[in-house]
């Protein structure tokens, strides 16, 4: 059965088992609600059965994918247990939604700030339109921080001086400079472009060996220690000695394309 939010901020469609997830507050720039990080997490924590081949991310309209948490959650905060409560909520929400077994993408579109590019930066890909802007800029709003998770998150992929430049000066990163640093693996040519390129990475990402995209994945997770021999001895033999490799070995002799099965 299709994932079904418990809320109505956001929209989630399957399309040739590719999985839409939709950030749908146009009008507040897809400002996030907790609930709306909540149904993040329920779905990247689904069972890989539930899970479609490759999911996709992005916000409703044309000016952003999230402009960041919704500053009216914040009003019910009363002390530090609130403050704790809710990062360490965070954390486990965009930590499925990194360790997610299945290929994520985010499509972006427009502002992808606090929030937002938290959550981008848990997806594996991030492809972006010519309006595409990356930033974190609570230095000159809310005088807030990030959790230790997301300064890591964030620095492994653009590296430590980068993100403490940008972070420190509260500035946004347009596209181009975007893909420059890393934060962006694509830049469409158009606007109208964007759904559709994703569309086509996704389709090429779903019909490659979903053993490989697995193990991928887990090496090089944040958490994965190449120093636990186990673990890394598991995810070679988890490939090696499957089904998919015999007939990606067949199939190569053959040539012909391999019929995966995920086994």
């Amino acid at each position: 059965m299709s994932f079904q939010p418990s809320t109505e901020d956001l929209i989630y469609e399957e399309h040739a088992s590719i999985g839409w997830l939709t950030l749908n507050r146009p009008l507040a720039r897809n400002a996030l609600t907790f609930a709306m990080y909540e149904g993040v997490g329920e779905l990247a924590s689904l069972p890989e059965e539930e899970l479609p081949e490759v999911l996709v991310i992005t916000g409703a309209g044309d000016r952003a994918f999230a402009a960041g948490t919704d500053i009216a959650q914040f009003l019910a905060f009363s002390g530090a247990e609130d403050v704790i409560a809710y990062e360490r909520r965070m954390s486990e929400v965009l930590s499925a939604l990194e360790r997610c077994p299945i290929p994520t993408i985010a499509a972006i579109q427009g502002a992808c700030t606090g929030g937002g590019a938290a959550i981008a930066g848990a997806c594996d890909l991030r492809i972006g339109a010519p309006s595409a802007l990356f930033g974190v800029p609570i230095a000159r709003t809310l005088g807030n921080c990030l959790s230790g998770d997301n300064y890591a998150r964030l620095a492994r992929i653009v590296g430590p001086a980068r993100l403490k430049e940008i972070i420190m000066r509260a500035r946004l990163v347009d596209a181009e400079e975007s893909l420059r640093i890393g934060w962006l693996h694509q830049v469409t040519e158009s606007e109208a472009e964007l759904h559709g390129v994703v569309s086509e990475i996704a389709r090429q990402i779903a019909g490659n060996a979903p053993l490989t995209l697995r193990a991928t994945k887990r090496a090089l997770d944040r958490s994965f220690d190449p120093s636990e021999e186990e673990v890394a001895r598991e995810l070679i033999l988890s490939c090696y000695l499957s089904d998919d490799f015999r007939e990606g070995v067949a199939a190569f002799l053959a040539k012909r394309p391999p019929n995966w099965t995920g086994r």
